[in-house]
């Protein structure tokens, strides 16, 4: 059976003002693709967002590095990913498609 291939780029949102495209031409790839449609959809929705805004955050602004709002999308992105553990999370620094 031969296999149909397609040169078609999909292009998505720019990430930090990066365009990004997606292929299917070989190059680096990754098994986390689906966490862009995923960001997509959460800024269209703003899911995460309103759902970060039921915790309080008491924590010392001093010393605060993270917004509440992003260490919620970590951990749900990491969940939908399939990443359990909040250890596998330096690790996907690495990925070609979440740096």
């Amino acid at each position: 059976m031969h296999t149909e291939c397609t040169t078609k780029l999909f292009e998505f949102e720019a990430v930090d003002q990066r365009g990004l495209v997606a292929g299917f031409d070989g190059g680096d790839i990754t098994s986390n693709a689906g966490g862009l449609l995923l960001g997509q959809v959460d800024r269209g929705l703003g899911l995460v967002r309103r759902f970060a805004q039921c915790f309080s955050d008491r924590r010392d602004p001093r010393y605060t590095e993270h917004r509440v709002e992003t260490l919620v999308e970590q951990r749900i992105f990491g969940l939908v990913l399939g990443y359990e553990d909040v250890n596998d999370h330096d690790e996907l620094r690495k990925d070609p498609t979440l740096t």
